[in-house]
């Protein structure tokens, strides 16, 4: 309800709190309604905070600036640190910020609205808490929990934050020197870890953390909380403490963690879960899950916008799986294995369970592995997350003798790393989910009560673990080529080739990858021994370099090209935009480049890039499949301002999937599925996570070539489908 109301209007919250009061009214009347009529008060008061807050917004002082796109003085403070990113070359960041006044020519107005910054330059020092002034153009939010972003044109100096906030900051510079000689991938996985700071986190452990199942390992969750306050609370206890004390150092504790984690909506959220967890440790599952209920209720009045964070949601489905979840499981389990190898088991599955449906209607996939891979990375995380914490407070005193633990964090987080790496590798890692996500609700029920029943018989669990084990490995494969096959993607390592077929051992092929074998034996396994026509994006070897393994033993026609050439033992035709003509039964278009607007300079990736050519192919059935060589965001924009219709149905990712994307492009271009075309391990890091997030908000279902091998898309029963040969 939340999530609806806070992207709306305050009307529409005072309606909803209205209709809840009226219905608890009708309801405390009734001895057997009295539960409706809580939950009734609940929504209401939710529903009256949103309308208050969106009111709030929506009269701020900034909003008619902002509006007017002014150019105002602003003091400020930090409330969310900067996030670092690249922008026309240069180093910049994103910081959210609590606007205390701002003076627009001779008004001044004092707030305490919250907006995001974006600064050019260096931003090491917008941490949390610390005050400046900036100049800088308002521009209205895209989001109701803030009034507006500021494009910063110039900024002071920043001043000191409270003492409980430099302290923070100066632990949290003594995680990452701790850890700093682990290596980039460790070192950059322990602070995220320890306080969230993942910002050193590259796209592809990203990537592979989100396809094992273990993305929340990068964000603070109540997981990190209940590792830090049991093992403090364990200590306190062997040290004597009092009773009566340990409560007052719990609550001490978790004030240090919001403060080292930073007291985003996600570390609130992880330190009202953590409590929950300790909640559930003494008064048991049933009171957990009132703990939970009641927290969840606080926060979302507190802060309605947490209804729409994807951490809030998963980790509360995930605790409430784990409190209602786990212990049935762990009573049947332990009737015939050890009681921590029960819990090890129960835990992970009653967490990926209830997680799934909020899963699958984010990311499209139902995670096979996660399960497996959190059994083995979960008993890795809480000594890289103490040794890490460690290293940061012994830093304070001693940057040398911080270097044991936290070379210690780095073994142990380099262990998770190969569990994300292995597990996302795996052929059967996950499965696209193409059904309405909420049919999932319906599902994971009667899916854990087969699995609750099944833990009777130890010989059918480990049976259907093993074959689970065997499919991920080694998914069963249909013939090759699949029938009804229009397009494939071929693996040819780090390069593009694509083959469409034009029937009957015919096919158009579009760039020939890096080297001559992959492309041959592609071409073998789909039987085609016809090339009448050959099209090569751009000269770039990735592209161009596999040109004799593609048409050796085999019938080619014309060879076209764009204004970077191709293949020099053959004549080539160029081609432009705004030529048509037909091969087989196919029609293609040539959309980019324009005729002389293209002088690609092979000093200069990004220019020969641009110059790549770009096909839109029409099938006989239908199917239009956009064909995009390695075009960056420059020339994609230039492309929608040339031809406003880009509709596809299938669209081939520019670049291999780096994360130089333009987000209106592929809002043009609407397509359902997206191929890429990438090498294993490759050193580009491609695809990047950004390029996938952006294939997920546009709800565009992907395979790559590095996990997927040949990617057949497929036209059966008048249905588009995906068959891949790995």
């Amino acid at each position: 309800m939340a999530a609806v109301v806070v992207g709306g209007s305050s009307s529409m919250a005072l309606v909803v709190s209205v209709g809840a009061v009226l219905v608890a009214g009708i309801a405390a009347g009734r001895n057997r309604a009295r539960t409706l009529a809580l939950m009734a008060v609940c929504v209401a008061a939710v529903g009256a905070s949103c309308a208050w807050r969106l009111v709030q917004a929506q009269h701020s002082p900034l909003d008619d600036l902002a509006e007017k796109h002014q150019l105002v003085t602003l003091d400020v403070a930090v409330s969310r640190d900067a996030k670092v990113f690249t922008r026309f070359g240069q180093e910049s960041g994103m910081v959210g910020v609590r606007v205390l006044r701002a003076t627009a020519k001779d008004t001044t107005v004092a707030t305490r609205d919250l907006a995001t910054a974006f600064v050019e330059g260096p931003t090491g020092d917008l941490v949390v808490g610390r005050r400046l002034t900036m100049v800088g153009r308002l521009a209205p939010s895209d989001t109701t929990s803030e009034v507006a972003t500021i494009d910063v044109v110039r900024r002071s100096p920043t001043r000191p934050a409270a003492w409980w906030w430099e302290a923070s900051e100066r632990v949290r510079a003594g995680v990452r020197h701790a850890v700093a000689h682990t290596g980039r991938d460790p070192s950059a996985l322990v602070p995220a870890l320890v306080d969230g700071d993942d910002q050193r986190v590259s796209d592809q452990v990203q990537e592979e953390f989100r396809r094992s199942g273990l993305t929340h390992l990068l964000a603070v969750s109540g997981t990190n909380l209940t590792i830090v306050l049991s093992v403090v609370l364990v200590l306190a206890r062997l040290l004597g403490v009092p009773r009566r004390v340990l409560v007052a150092l719990g609550l001490v504790s978790v004030a240090g963690f919001v403060l080292l984690a930073r007291p985003d909506p996600s570390v609130v959220r992880a330190a009202a879960m953590g409590v929950v967890g300790l909640a559930a440790l003494g008064l048991g599952s049933r009171g957990g899950i009132r703990a939970l209920s009641v927290a969840v209720v606080a926060l979302l009045f507190l802060d309605p916008w947490l209804s729409r964070s994807v951490g809030f949601v998963l980790s509360v489905c995930a605790t409430a799986g784990i409190l209602l979840g786990a212990p049935p499981l762990i009573r049947r389990l332990e009737r015939w294995m050890p009681r921590w190898c029960a819990m090890a088991i129960a835990v992970p599955i009653a967490a990926q369970l209830a997680c799934t449906p909020a899963i699958a209607a984010i990311s499209g996939e139902v995670s096979l592995v996660a399960v497996f891979a959190n059994v083995l990375a979960g008993p890795l995380v809480a000594p890289a997350t103490i040794a890490g914490l460690a290293g940061g407070l012994l830093d304070l005193v001693s940057a040398p003798a911080a270097r044991l633990p936290g070379t210690v964090a780095g073994w142990c987080v380099t262990g998770i790393l190969a569990v994300g790496h292995h597990a996302s590798s795996l052929s059967g890692a996950s499965l696209g989910w193409r059904g309405p996500w909420w049919l999932l609700i319906v599902l994971v029920p009667v899916a854990f009560l087969v699995l609750r029943r099944l833990t009777n018989h130890p010989a059918v669990v480990v049976g259907l673990a093993m074959g689970l084990a065997v499919g991920m490995w080694r998914p069963p494969q249909v013939g090759w080529p699949p029938d009804g096959w229009l397009m494939v993607a071929c693996d040819v390592g780090q390069g593009d080739a694509t083959v469409v077929s034009t029937g009957d051992g015919s096919a158009m092929l579009v760039d020939v990858g890096p080297e001559p074998a992959p492309v041959d034996r592609c071409l073998d396994r789909l039987h085609v021994d016809r090339l009448p026509v050959v099209a090569i994006t751009h000269a770039h070897a990735d592209h161009v370099g596999g040109w004799f393994g593609a048409v050796a033993g085999r019938d080619v026609g014309p060879v076209l090209v764009g204004p970077s050439g191709g293949p020099r033992s053959r004549p080539v035709r160029p081609i432009a935009a705004g030529e048509r003509f037909a091969v087989g039964g196919l029609r293609v278009e040539v959309l980019w480049p324009i005729v002389g607007a293209m002088h690609p300079d092979a000093s200069n990736g990004s220019s020969m890039n641009d110059a790549s050519l770009v096909l839109r192919v029409t099938t006989p059935a239908r199917v239009r499949l956009l064909l995009t060589g390695d075009v960056e965001p420059d020339a994609q924009e230039a492309l929608l301002r040339l031809q406003p219709d880009l509709a596809a149905d299938v669209v081939k990712m520019p670049h291999h999937g780096s994360g130089r994307q333009s987000d209106r492009f592929f809002e043009a271009v609407g397509a359902r599925v997206a191929t890429i075309s990438a090498g294993e391990d490759n050193d580009y890091e491609h695809p990047a996570a950004a390029a996938l997030r952006l294939l997920r908000e546009h709800h565009v279902a992907w395979w790559r070539t590095d996990i997927d091998g040949d990617i057949a898309v497929v036209m059966r029963d008048g249905r588009l489908s995906v068959v891949t040969r790995h």
